[in-house]
C-alpha cells in the first residue's frame, strides 16, 4: 500500500512505562534530553535517554496521564530502561511501572487521521481518548497520531472512520520522512543524536539544565561537529540489509538502516555528498538521497 494510506495500526515494537510519584517531573529533567516541565495532559514531548558521553540509548514520547508520566520505549528494550531509571532512583519519591500488558501503543496516520482523533496539526498537542490518550506526534505532524490506549480502545478508532492497517502501511510514511525509529535505524551506544536529525525532530531542549549526555550534545551542536548525517533514499534494486556499506565509486561512503520496498534511511558522509558525481549504489542497488523537507538545517 502507498506511503499515503489512512488508518490506525498497532505499534507492537512499543511499550509503555509509566513514572509515578510526586517527584516524576524533576527525576526526568535531570536524565532526559527534552524539557519535561513542558509535559502535561495536553502537551506530550519527545526524548532521549543518552550515555553519559551523549550517545543514543533509549528514544520515547513522553506524555502525561492519570497522574503519572507515560513513556513509550521500544518494547524489546523496555527492561534496560526501567533497569537504568531504577539506577538514578536513589531517594527520589517515585514509582516505575511497567504498563506494557495494559495499554496498547498505537499509531493513527494518513489524511484526516488527526481531524479523526479531534487533533490539531500542532506537534505534541494530546487529548483524551479511548480511555486512554491521543497525541499529535510531537516529532512530526505529517506521522500522524500515537495513542496509548486500553485493550478495548480500538473499538474508539473503528468508530470515528479509521480502518486498520498494517504497521508495514505506517513504515512506508515514516521512511518515505526520513523518520528514524529507535535502535533500527540508531545503534545504541553508538550513535550521535544530531546525525540522526532528532534536534529537527524536537527531541532536545537546548535551554534546559543538566541531563545525561548534555554537555557532549552541546558541543556537537555549537563545535559544528557532524561528519554524517541520516538521509531518506530511494531504491533502484533489491533492499539491501540494515548495516549494508553504501559505496560511491570505489569508495565506502555510509551504511543502510531500516527499510521497506524501494525506501530507506541511510547514514551518509557530508562532505562525500557535496560533489557527488557518480551514483551510490549498494552492490546492484542504486540509491538517490535527498535532504528531508522538515529539516531546515537539511543539508
Amino acid at each position: 500500500m502507498a506511503a499515503n494510506a489512512t488508518g490506525y495500526a498497532v505499534l507492537e515494537r512499543r511499550g509503555v512505562v509509566a513514572v509515578a510519584g510526586e517527584d516524576r517531573a524533576a527525576f526526568l529533567q535531570g536524565l532526559v534530553s527534552n524539557d519535561v516541565t513542558q509535559v502535561r495532559d495536553d502537551h506530550a514531548a519527545y526524548a532521549l535517554f543518552l550515555t553519559p558521553q551523549g550517545k543514543f540509548l533509549h528514544d520515547f514520547l513522553l506524555i502525561e496521564s492519570g497522574g503519572a508520566l507515560l513513556l513509550d520505549p521500544e518494547m524489546e528494550r523496555r527492561a534496560d530502561l526501567l533497569r537504568r531509571l531504577k539506577m538514578y532512583k536513589l531517594r527520589s519519591k517515585i514509582a516505575l511501572e511497567d504498563r506494557a500488558d495494559t495499554l496498547r501503543v498505537v499509531v493513527a496516520f494518513g489524511a484526516g487521521a488527526l481531524a479523526a482523533l479531534g487533533l490539531p496539526e500542532e506537534a505534541g498537542a494530546a487529548r483524551p481518548f479511548g480511555g486512554g490518550v491521543a497525541v499529535t506526534d510531537p516529532r512530526l505532524p505529517a506521522l500522524g497520531a500515537r495513542l496509548y490506549l486500553p485493550a478495548d480502545g480500538l473499538a474508539a478508532l473503528d468508530a470515528v472512520g479509521l480502518e486498520r492497517r498494517e504497521i508495514a502501511d505506517y513504515d512506508r510514511l515514516r521512511l518515505s520522512l526520513g523518520v528514524p525509529d529507535g535502535a533500527a535505524d540508531m545503534v545504541p551506544e553508538k550513535a550521535i543524536p544530531l546525525e540522526n536529525r532528532l534536534d529537527a525532530l524536537n527531541a532536545i531542549s537546548w535551554s534546559k539544565g543538566c541531563y545525561m549526555g548534555q554537555e557532549l550534545t552541546a558541543r556537537t551542536k555549537y563545535r559544528a561537529l557532524i561528519k554524517k548525517k541520516l538521509f531518506p533514499v530511494t531504491l533502484d534494486g533489491p533492499l539491501p540489509a540494515p548495516g549494508a556499506v553504501v559505496t560511491l565509486g570505489d569508495k565506502e561512503v555510509g551504511e543502510i538502516r531500516s527499510g521497506l520496498d524501494n525506501h530507506a534511511l541511510a547514514l551518509l558522509r557530508l562532505a562525500d555528498l557535496e560533489d557527488a558525481a557518480a551514483p551510490l549504489t549498494v552492490g546492484e542497488t542504486r540509491l538517490t538521497w535527498r535532504a528531508p523537507e522538515w529539516d531546515a538545517a537539511a543539508a
